[in-house]
């Protein structure tokens, strides 16, 4: 087992700890570790011996010492069992070894014997296995984050057994001596000036005790660590020496000094220390290309398919695995993410995990590159990180081994190689923006909903996103329910003109607009009875074309495809949901076996909110749309799409094929009827962004009486030149099409309104009286809750497929005829975060926190600080609704 030194201690876990220690032997002088400043309080741990493969062992229960550990510092296990601390049963049988969290190259610890324990920082060294079994399977273990610096290190703590070790032996002398052994216990002044008399006698004794504690194996000797004692109160300042990565075994001389302690505090430390290569490092010598390779490479994608079409291009100097996604997750309990300790998170490995990480494990045996290829995005960086850090504790990470983090945003030979000639290091920020985003999601999941399940039986869950998401649904149901319609009138008039013959039977469909003399609104004409006298001033009235105005407007090519913009067309056109959207866009990103070629990816990545285009892949658009159209066609240089939505990120190509030229009909065989349709929809998309804009002709004719107070408009227009239209009628490309971009052009109506002149003279042939009713908003669909949410800058493109599922899942929300309905539960939920939590159901807090967590990714913004912040606020509402009466929560939502 390995224990971890962790901070401020739980009054109620002091308790409990100390209940199940033995009584020190009488006469036992007390190890004291001094750890951090934060508490004046100390705890009595209970006595424990150390053994594991990296620690010295105690080889009798009689050399065993209680250990004193003060300002809050104590130790903790991965064990699930409350009350966290192991047994003195469990600490008997298997020994324990500690580990220290820390953020400097080592940390000194002062006993009461004023005698100084370093413990120096070791990232690549193996301490059994961390990491304690539950029943299904899984494997839970504490991670903790600093954010002085980008990661977190550990600290071998090997070094204590020796002064455990001198500690027992100066216990065996005080028992020999001529003086009683007292039992009540002494000041700590008087306790270090009897440490400090002794001192000089226990110096000679200290190498033979040390050579006695030595049991272990050759793993054991691999970690020798030296301890130099102080000889007065005075702080003695020594230099740090690294030891290099063969580990050989290094010795330091002793030096005094008199400056002042707060002044040697920082750079006391002993220099008899093995320092393994730390995971951040402040200065970081740049990548070598990795390719073409120069030695064996193990690079890591997500997925299986992907790994076999990467394994293709590549050859058998790399070895392409996958990850299946995220190796490991924040565990699914209670106080996974904890507050009162800096954050500081537990992660769960999910049983399957271990496998794929033992499977990598392997292939980097005589492996000098890790190669982390996980998708170009916050979550890709996080799994990159996971990897990293999961191998790093198992010690499968040797000096030699560099490890490299890749980006390519299409699975296609020429991005995969070129992206391996510019490989970097793992971009900290991304990770901490991860850290945060998952933090603050488990918190205010954890936090909410076991107030759901208590308040409102039924109800399961709330979160950030999602409860943005229900709150627009259910204040959208609540508009409707209280909407009032109210009734209008619209006048249509048909005219027909002197020129128009009974025969060809050209009129002209005009609205009424003006009337005496007003401009008519929606809501001017409200009774049948003022519709009816309109109509009796019609048809007595002359009628004449007032003004005729002719124009051409320019039509431009819709914007490429990001996700969400693709999941709105998949839904409107092909009647797709978000998620099965996002399910077949993998399919085409990951690649597929054609028959005239190798595997390759159709689409470049699919999680993106950038609009840009690459050049070399706008100029290939261009020239293809020369030659499938001609030259009047395409547009005279790249057309640049910039940001358009809030809070975008544009780190990644809008969606487009890989390859422009692989036409939809050339796939059909080859792909399934769904795949088929969404690959054509990109292509068409891809085509006409680097089209030339459509022209049409329009023509607005105004009709008015001879006293000049009444007023009719008709407009009608034609398709003048198709510009990027044309790619939408393309029959050959692709073996359907969808036309839904072009505008219906009325011809016929065009030619009429294009024969009249000012001054001519029209009649009313008939006059159509209808009767409307103003409607209420219309419910959202997924792709128009998708639309809403972009534009309020609320999620991100990975999350809006899962938002959609959790909301259904949860039965919050259903979907009728292609529109979300809520249910009664999902608005008793929002109604209860509106009351209680309105800043989480806020929609410009979730907005904000998005902005946030995009400046943490920038590095502009501290991410402890971002949590800190929000949770003293959403802690306090935690608090105030745990205290609710559950008939007076239920009455409030039902009234609500």
């Amino acid at each position: 087992m390995a224990l971890q030194l962790r901070r401020l201690i739980p009054h109620r876990y002091a308790g409990h700890a100390a209940s199940l220690a033995l009584p020190p032997p009488p006469g036992a002088p007390t190890a004291m570790l001094q750890f951090g400043v934060s508490q004046r309080c100390s705890y009595n741990f209970m006595p424990y011996s150390l053994s594991n493969n990296s620690s010295r062992q105690l080889s009798s229960i009689g050399s065993r010492l209680p250990l004193q550990l003060k300002s809050g510092a104590f130790f903790t296990t991965g064990l699930m069992g409350n009350p966290n601390f192991v047994s003195l049963r469990a600490a008997y049988r298997h020994g324990i070894s500690l580990r220290a969290n820390n953020i400097r190259n080592s940390r000194s610890f002062l006993t009461l014997r004023n005698t100084k324990v370093t413990f120096p920082i070791r990232n690549k060294c193996l301490f059994g296995n961390p990491n304690m079994r539950k029943e299904d399977g899984s494997v839970a273990h504490s991670m903790f984050h600093r954010s002085e610096k980008r990661k977190s290190t550990l600290a071998a703590c090997g070094t204590i057994t020796d002064e455990a070790s001198t500690s027992t032996s100066k216990r065996s002398k005080s028992g020999t001596g001529t003086k009683k052994t007292t039992t009540r216990r002494k000041s700590p002044t008087s306790r270090k000036k009897e440490a400090s008399e002794d001192m000089k006698e226990e110096k000679a004794s200290t190498k033979k005790q040390r050579k006695s504690v030595k049991t272990s194996t050759a793993a054991t000797k691999s970690r020798k660590i030296g301890v130099n004692q102080e000889e007065s109160k005075s702080d003695i300042s020594k230099s740090k020496k690294a030891a290099d990565s063969s580990k050989e075994k290094k010795t330091s001389s002793r030096s005094k000094k008199s400056s002042k302690a707060k002044e040697s505090a920082a750079s006391n430390a002993t220099a008899k220390a093995e320092i393994c290569t730390m995971t951040s490092v402040s200065e970081q010598k740049p990548l070598v290309p990795l390719y073409p390779p120069t030695a064996k490479s193990v690079l890591v994608v997500e997925s299986v398919t992907k790994a076999k079409v990467i394994q293709k291009y590549l050859g058998d100097m790399y070895e392409v695995l996958p990850s299946y996604g995220h190796v490991r997750d924040l565990a699914g309990r209670s106080k996974s993410v904890r507050p009162d300790d800096d954050f500081s998170m537990v992660w769960e490995v999910p049983a399957a995990a271990w496998t794929h990480l033992k499977s990598i494990r392997t292939a980097l045996k005589g492996a000098e590159n890790l190669i982390l290829a996980s998708d170009p995005d916050r979550e890709g960086e996080a799994i990159a990180w996971h990897i990293k850090e999961m191998l790093e504790q198992q010690d499968a990470l040797g000096s030699k081994v560099t490890v490299a983090r890749v980006v390519f945003h299409e699975i296609t030979e020429d991005a995969v190689k070129k992206a391996l000639i510019s490989p970097r290091y793992i971009d900290m920020d991304l990770v901490n923006a991860y850290l945060a985003r998952r933090s603050l999601d488990y918190l205010i999941g954890f936090g909410i909903s076991p107030l759901l399940w208590r308040k409102l039986p039924g109800c399961q869950s709330a979160g950030r996103v999602q409860s943005a998401a229900l709150a627009l649904v259910c204040d959208r149901e609540a508009e409707i329910e209280q909407f009032d319609p109210q009734e209008y009138w619209t006048v249509d008039t048909d005219f027909k003109t002197q020129h128009s013959g009974p025969s060809n039977g050209l009129n002209l469909q005009s609205r009424i607009k003006h009337l005496n003399s007003k401009k008519l609104d929606q809501l001017s004409i409200r009774s049948q009875e003022e519709a009816h006298n309109i109509e009796k001033r019609i048809y007595s009235s002359q009628f004449e074309v007032t003004g005729i105005k002719r124009s051409k407007i320019n039509k431009n090519p819709p914007m490429p495809y990001i996700t969400s913009s693709l999941q709105q067309d998949a839904a409107n056109k092909l009647h797709f949901s978000a998620g099965y959207t996002m399910k077949v866009a993998q399919k085409l990103y990951e690649g597929i076996n054609l028959s005239s070629e190798e595997a390759t990816g159709l689409i470049t990545y699919i999680r993106t909110d950038g609009f840009h285009i690459s050049d070399g892949a706008a100029e290939d658009i261009l020239s293809l749309v020369k030659q499938r159209y001609g030259e009047e066609y395409a547009s005279e240089g790249i057309r640049k799409y910039f940001k358009k939505v809030k809070n975008a990120q544009e780190a990644h190509e809008a969606i487009r094929p890989t390859s422009i030229r692989r036409l939809p009909s050339s796939l059909v065989g080859a792909l399934d009827d769904d795949s088929l349709k969404l690959y054509t929809l990109i292509w068409k998309r891809t085509m006409a962004c680097q089209m030339e804009a459509s022209r049409t002709d329009m023509i607005q004719v105004d009709i008015g009486n001879s006293e000049g107070d009444m007023i009719f408009h008709s407009s009608a227009s034609r398709l003048d030149f198709k510009g990027y239209q044309a790619v939408y009628d393309d029959t050959e490309a692709s073996p359907s099409s969808y036309n839904s971009e072009v505008d219906a052009v009325h011809q016929d109506n065009f030619e009429a309104l294009s024969k009249l002149e000012v001054k001519d003279l029209v009649s009313p042939v008939n006059v159509h009286l209808s009767q409307h009713f103003t409607k209420p908003p219309s419910r959202y669909s997924e792709s128009a809750l998708i639309k809403k949410l972009e534009e309020l800058g609320i999620g991100r493109p990975s999350t809006y497929a899962s938002i959609m599922k959790v909301l259904q899942d949860r039965k919050y929300v259903t979907i009728k005829s292609r529109v979300l309905h809520p249910e009664f539960r999902g608005r008793m939920v929002s109604a209860f975060l509106m009351h209680h939590f309105s800043e989480v159901a806020d929609l410009s807090f979730t907005a904000n926190m998005e902005t946030e967590l995009d400046n943490v990714s920038a590095g502009s913004t501290e991410w402890k600080g971002l949590l800190k912040d929000f949770w003293e606020r959403f802690n306090k509402y935690c608090g105030d609704a745990s205290r609710l009466d559950v008939r007076k929560v239920l009455l409030y939502s039902l009234d609500t």
